[in-house]
């Protein structure tokens, strides 16, 4: 079985009054309980703030911290799914599904060591 990163990608700030939020969180919830029920789920989670972000960077040796995101951007990375996939059309299936259910764009990626033909 493969494994595959679903990133969840969202833009920063609030979500506008716009947003119906518990909806949203009711069609999440039903995709996690449908990956479960089809043993794709492995861990999801949404993720903190990118103002919460520490960066570690090595330069000469030292280990230089700096507060925030790497990256100065209108979109962040904001929670995501690690799954268990046959192949990447199985993948692409929950992305969608994802999606769907966010409103928001998924990136999908391999897992090293865990993808099709490794």
């Amino acid at each position: 079985m493969n494994h595959y990163l679903l990133s969840i990608y969202q833009p920063d700030g609030d979500p506008p009054p716009s947003v119906d939020m518990e909806r949203i969180m009711r069609e999440v919830n039903a995709v996690n309980q449908e990956m479960k029920a089809a043993g794709a789920w492995v861990f999801s989670d949404g993720l903190c703030p990118p103002s919460m972000a520490v960066v570690v960077r090595v330069h000469d040796h030292e280990a230089l911290i700096t507060d925030g995101p790497y990256l100065e951007s209108k979109e962040h990375v904001g929670g995501f799914y690690l799954i268990r996939a046959e192949d990447r059309t199985a993948a692409i299936a929950w992305g969608r599904k994802v999606a769907n259910a966010t409103t928001l764009p998924i990136e999908i990626r391999p897992i090293q060591g865990h993808a099709e033909g490794r």
